[in-house]
């Protein structure tokens, strides 16, 4: 199921914190994957969002901060490090993305890998196995100008709701988990 809303909506926070409970609830381990570089606004989406959740979980296993950012010079890399360490884990990937006017400041939930890269015209490999995208200014003429003149205020507001959205999937799963692997043996 693919979803998205405006982010002070409090109804389509709860139905993306629904989607992604029923979407872990089964999985032994999560690992979210926030790209993004904290060297240019409208792309530092992902990396607010991974150091928000680990200051909110900071059990919450998160590649992609503030400090660490996960790029297109270190994505692949990345990607190696969280398969060798993580090998069966559900991977939920966060990204900044440009889109319509009538979509900006809207996040976006959808269940298959996220292609990043896409609004400034890179080629980067696929990751996740869902993805969640905060599309934080509007797409088309000169992506790399528009993405650098993105308010900071959005990117942070934003990445509150989502980092918040995640804590709440990762201590539900955490609490749940060894209840629902009991129940199993």
């Amino acid at each position: 199921m693919d979803l998205s809303f405006h982010y002070t909506e409090i109804e389509g926070q709860q139905k993306l914190l629904n989607i992604l409970s029923n979407l872990v609830i089964n999985q032994l381990e999560i690992v979210v994957l926030c790209v993004g570089t904290d060297r240019v606004s409208g792309d530092s989406l992902g990396p607010l969002v991974g150091t928000l959740l680990i200051e909110e979980c900071r059990y919450a296993k998160v590649y992609g901060t503030l400090r660490d950012p996960v790029h297109a010079q270190n994505l692949s890399e990345t990607m190696a490090v969280i398969q060798r360490n993580h090998p069966e884990a559900f991977i939920i990937a966060v990204d900044a993305c440009l889109g319509k006017a009538a979509n900006v400041e809207k996040i976006a939930f959808l269940n298959k890998p996220l292609k990043p890269g896409m609004g400034v015209n890179k080629d980067l490999p696929e990751v996740g196995n869902v993805n969640i995208q905060g599309i934080v200014n509007v797409g088309g003429f000169l992506p790399q100008l528009v993405i650098q003149n993105t308010r900071m205020n959005t990117i942070y507001n934003m990445a509150k709701i989502i980092a918040a959205t995640l804590a709440q999937t990762i201590i539900a799963h955490r609490s749940f988990y060894p209840l629902l692997k009991l129940k199993q043996a």
